[in-house]
């Protein structure tokens, strides 16, 4: 029998979400441009090259531009909870890593994702400590006093183990626990240790790193608990799986039980598996950044990414339902795709998915719905 689409628990999850440099000059409160990169010593020339190649950004524009098309969707989904990677720091920290790209976003301009009504954003990604050890503390603070949940960093390894806890009345709870892995180029002197801040680093996929997860999922779950793993893993370009990756995600679901795997990393969306009916997104894709008009990696169309909507039953975990609305960055904002990118979408992940037995279909609406072999 089909559950009650009332008592499922559906949670948005995206891609990278990337608002400091660039798309942080355009808010109403922009941190200091200086950057520190081999070719751009200022945050307004990233501006300068998307309004070349795509026309004007308002400046400033308001809190919740960036999220463009976004927020209208969001309100006609519905979502019980809003899960982002939010890739950047929030901080006026001058101390900038030694790393070649310096993502920070002005605390002041904190209010663009209070507008997205955002529940919670994991931190365990390469931009996070951007700013060095001021600007995640900074990070922290700032994220708490807006009432966003966190997860995957902290100020010391219990900390960034311990996961962001959503409550669903009525329906029971959604857990969030971060991962990064040394593979999406997170520094391995970021890992936070005890008595040590920084970022839940993964040391590897081995038996130890599962036994470990599966202890921190079995101390914090209750019956009835949705638990998602969110991994920052692998390089940005690429459509293949490592086959140690899918081993990983497969073993979390068998013995850490994971119900969800959101994978990000990579600048474009990959594959996505549904395994003993859990939900695997191996790369959700860039969601917003500050990438507009810059050449090199067109054929992978990193300005198209995905809203994922993901609907599980509580009592099992198990996906009933994945819709995905199809956008394009365009002016620093999320738009939604025109109906040939949503094909084109819809095409790329029909070819991933024939290794996992899923496909998609597109509707009328230009919405795409998983299937995928029961």
């Amino acid at each position: 029998m089909k559950p009650d689409a009332s008592s499922l628990i559906t949670v948005f999850l995206c891609g990278d979400v990337m608002t400091g440099r660039g798309v942080d000059q355009v808010l109403p409160h922009p941190s200091d441009p200086v950057l520190y990169e081999p070719y751009m010593k200022s945050a307004a020339g990233y501006v300068a090259i998307a309004v070349e190649a795509n026309g004007p950004i308002p400046k400033p524009a308001g809190f919740s531009y960036i999220w463009g098309d976004a927020l209208a969707e969001l309100e006609r989904v519905g979502p019980d909870v809003r899960i982002i990677n939010l890739e950047t720091s929030i901080t006026q920290s001058d101390a900038a890593e030694d790393k070649g790209i310096n993502y920070r976003m002005h605390p002041e301009n904190t209010p663009s994702l209070i507008a997205a009504k955002i529940d919670c954003c994991t931190l365990a990604n390469n931009h996070v400590l951007d700013w060095g050890y001021p600007g995640l503390a900074e990070t922290l603070e700032t994220l708490s006093k807006a009432n966003i949940k966190t997860a995957g960093a902290g100020r010391d390894l219990r900390e960034a183990e311990a996961p962001a806890v959503m409550a669903v009345p009525g329906k029971g709870r959604v857990l969030v626990f971060a991962f990064g892995s040394e593979t999406s180029g997170i520094p391995w002197s970021w890992a936070a240790s005890e008595g040590k801040p920084g970022v839940n680093l993964l040391q590897d996929y081995s038996d130890d790193t599962v036994r470990s997860m599966r202890k921190c999922v079995g101390q914090a779950r209750r019956p009835g608990d949705i638990v998602i793993a969110s991994i920052h893993w692998g390089g940005n370009w690429g459509y293949p799986v490592p086959h140690k990756q899918q081993e990983f995600a497969h073993r979390l679901i068998d013995e850490a039980s994971v119900d969800v795997v959101h994978g990000h990393s990579s600048h474009h969306v990959k594959g996505i598996e549904v395994y003993k009916g859990k939900l695997i997104l191996y790369g959700c894709g860039d969601f917003l950044n500050d990438y507009e008009g810059i050449a090199g990696h067109e054929a992978y169309r990193d300005d198209l990414g995905l809203m994922y909507f993901a609907s599980m039953e509580p009592s099992t975990g198990k996906l009933v339902c994945l819709q995905m609305t199809p956008t394009r960055i365009k002016n620093f904002k999320v738009n939604r795709a025109s109906r040939e990118e949503a094909i084109w979408l819809r095409d790329v992940l029909n070819r991933e998915g024939q290794e996992f037995a899923t496909w998609v279909e597109l509707n009328e609406d230009n919405a795409l719905m998983l299937r995928w072999a029961q």
